[in-house]
């Protein structure tokens, strides 16, 4: 699945977009943030606060627990501020 990163979120982890094929037990979107978590500690950092990230299957918001069924790309949102 291509997994996008979005503001702050893709400088902190020095890259805008990867593919990563999940383990099965990755079955929605709230597990897909757990799963990046827990891969490094750069990870680690950026995801400490799960529930501040927005996600969106396919360019569709979604809530975390979104079965992630047959959706080709998650983006993940970070809260953003503008002036």
């Amino acid at each position: 699945m291509k997994v996008l990163y979005f503001a702050w979120l893709r400088e902190r982890l020095n890259m805008s977009e990867e593919d990563i094929a999940f383990p099965p037990e990755v079955v929605t979107t709230g597990d897909v943030i757990a799963y990046l978590a827990a891969r490094d500690e750069a990870g680690a950092l950026a995801f400490e606060r799960p529930a501040i990230f927005k996600t969106a299957l396919d360019a569709r918001i979604v809530p975390h627990g979104t079965p992630l069924a047959d959706a080709k790309v998650i983006a993940l949102l970070p809260p953003m501020t503008g002036g």
